[in-house]
């Protein structure tokens, strides 16, 4: 791993659509958001839909019948992927935070794996939306051109910005008030316990208001403000502080519904990924630290010290962005669709654009880049979900020849 540590074995959950041809040159390497599964598309041994089910398939933009399209569980992960909820088979337990601490660049390395497995040398395509676009692009740089045909990154960013991570630490932490009220996130759950629920009571209350939270940043305000307006719940009863409003209604109903099917630690491991981002150069070229299997925790043994800190002194913008533009030089003979959407709060447009700054200093010539209009991404970081121009503009982009 890029941060030391290692696993002794490795799963990987996958799923593919359409046939792999005698070349085996059609591959489409599909990357998940952070909570998805490899479950992208219905098929005869799984019925239920998928999270992207109108955009793979027989003349769709994922075009079955050209395209061998594989999608995978990232490690971390808890939909049959090594992930801290998995068994170690050194102490016969789940990992939980002695799992290592992981990297995108270390998914997409298990990604590769697979490649292997499958005898594919180069993939027609690398694809991905939210995390599966920071997924995209650090493959087009672990595997250069000779691996990578074409890159398509939708919502991403070449990096992590400060407040992304803000949001995200929130999601993870619980913080004091007052020292007399504690708002319960994630890790201020008492039945997180460091980690190590699963022979207990998981962390229900944390996990919901911790997807509640990043509810917030998936979605945007024009949807809301068309599908629940400020309608209360029962407009002729007394004011309340339970959910009172439909919107907050629906945000009790997602956190409930996530806290059932996702695992907490795979939450708190896939969204330090996250915040661990940065295609700079600096950021590449750090060593990683040394280790072994890890039989220790990811936690520290003591909080740290809280208030500020003095640190190394910030680098200007300036010397940020010709740091990242020498990051993706490796990418300067790739043809790469960037995508962003307007109403975007959790990855907004800015840093899509950013992406694109970046690969045209850094040399190349054939990207593309399209913005979404506030009508268009009505859905705000999920429209990629949602939007159907997303989907026209990839299967445009894969076709060009």
């Amino acid at each position: 791993m890029d941060h030391g540590g290692r696993l002794p074995e490795v799963y990987l959950a996958y799923e593919t659509w359409g046939s792999l041809n005698r070349e085996k040159s059609n591959a489409i390497l599909l990357h998940t958001g952070l909570s998805a599964s490899s479950h992208a598309k219905s098929h005869p041994k799984n019925t239920k839909a998928g999270w992207w089910e109108h955009v793979i398939g027989p003349g769709k933009p994922l075009d079955t019948n050209k395209y061998f399209i594989i999608c995978t569980n990232p490690i971390g992960g808890c939909f049959g992927s090594s992930g801290p909820s998995s068994i170690s088979p050194i102490t016969e337990r789940p990992y939980a935070t002695s799992f290592p601490i992981i990297t995108i660049f270390d998914m997409v390395r298990a990604q590769f794996k697979l490649l292997d497995f499958l005898g594919i040398e180069k993939l027609y395509a690398s694809v991905g939306n939210s995390m599966g676009g920071m997924q995209s692009l650090a493959a087009g740089v672990l595997g250069r051109k000779d691996r990578v045909g074409r890159i398509v990154s939708v919502s991403a960013a070449a990096r992590s910005f400060p407040g992304s991570i803000a949001m995200r630490f929130v999601q993870r932490q619980g913080t004091p008030l007052l020292n007399v009220l504690v708002i319960v996130v994630l890790m201020a759950d008492p039945h997180w316990n460091r980690g190590e629920y699963y022979n207990g009571v998981p962390p229900h209350a944390g996990m919901k208001l911790a997807r509640e939270i990043a509810t917030i940043t998936y979605r945007s305000g024009p949807e809301w403000e068309q599908r629940f307006a400020r309608t209360r719940l029962s407009p002729d009863s007394p004011p309340a502080f339970c959910a009172d409003y439909q919107i907050e209604r629906y945000l009790d109903w997602s956190g409930e519904k996530w806290w059932r099917g996702y695992d907490a630690n795979s939450m708190l491991y896939i969204s330090k990924a996250m915040d661990l981002f940065d295609m700079s150069a600096s950021a590449r070229a750090k060593p990683a630290e040394s280790g072994g299997e890890r039989g220790d925790s990811c936690l520290p043994s003591v909080p740290y010290e809280l208030g500020p800190q003095p640190g190394e002194p910030v680098p200007s913008p300036e010397e940020q962005i010709t740091d990242l533009t020498e990051g993706f030089k490796t990418l300067a003979g790739i043809p790469t669709l960037v995508v962003g959407a307007v109403s975007d709060i959790l990855f907004p447009a800015k840093q899509q654009r950013e992406i694109v700054d970046c690969l045209k200093r850094a040399g190349n010539e054939k990207v593309e880049y399209i913005e979404l209009s506030e009508k268009e991404s009505l859905f705000g970081h999920d429209s990629f979900l949602k939007i159907g121009r997303v989907g026209e503009e990839i299967g445009r982009f894969l076709g060009r020849t």
